[in-house]
């Protein structure tokens, strides 16, 4: 099981991250506290607090979505806290 943590910064984003995830042919979450969410759902990921940092859970191999996941890691976005 792979873990990355990344930022959401916008609506525009979301959309993006799991237009970017329908892409993978296995499971993806994406959770914050004890909420999980399937990250191939939008309303899921809409429902999520994006001021916050998530984590994205999964099991699989996908080399352009590893590295755009990178692009999303929190020391490359600026956090609104």
């Amino acid at each position: 099981m792979k873990q990355k943590r990344i930022v959401l910064p916008s609506v525009e984003e979301a959309k993006k991250f799991v237009k970017e995830a329908t892409k993978c042919d296995f499971d993806i979450d994406v959770f914050y506290n004890r909420v999980v969410i399937d990250a191939k759902s939008i309303l899921g990921v809409l429902s999520l607090d994006l001021t916050r940092v998530l984590t994205v859970q999964y099991n699989g191999d996908n080399k352009e979505f590893e590295e755009y996941l990178e692009g999303l890691a929190p020391e490359h976005a600026a956090v609104v806290a």
